[in-house]
């Protein structure tokens, strides 16, 4: 909610949670919670095992932050094992996935712009769709 200054703040359990491909998805920007604008941030926290597909974002914008944990990471043909304080910069429809095949669980920041929710913000690609 906009505060009287202008500002928006969200504290600790006011965000929006749902799951995702059973990873726990900890929406702190995102419109309706903080109102209309063009970013969105989501803290994702992924248990060992888990993983988000080989998917895109046709219309946004993506970067990735590790807060902890570790993971393996691809964007594109590369693939990388990430850890915490590493940024990945996704661009806009470049296919990327996440996994986590580590014994601790793997939290991380998806900032995405624009902030588009209307049912087309993402395409799976994990039944090895062409992009």
């Amino acid at each position: 909610m906009p505060t009287p200054d202008g500002l928006r703040f969200v504290p600790p359990g006011a965000a929006e949670v749902e799951y995702v491909r059973e990873s726990k998805h900890e929406w702190l920007v995102r419109s309706g919670l903080t109102g209309p604008g063009e970013l969105a941030m989501v803290r994702v926290t992924m248990e060992p095992g888990q993983s988000h597909e080989l998917h895109c974002h046709p219309r946004m914008e993506e970067i990735l932050y590790v807060v902890s944990g570790r993971g393996n990471q691809q964007v594109g043909v590369d693939q990388r094992e990430v850890t915490a304080g590493d940024s990945i910069h996704i661009p806009k429809g470049e296919p990327h996935a996440t996994f986590n095949p580590f014994a601790e669980d793997l939290v991380f920041l998806a900032i995405l712009t624009p902030a588009l929710f209307d049912g087309e913000e993402t395409r799976d690609l994990s039944e090895g769709e062409d992009y």
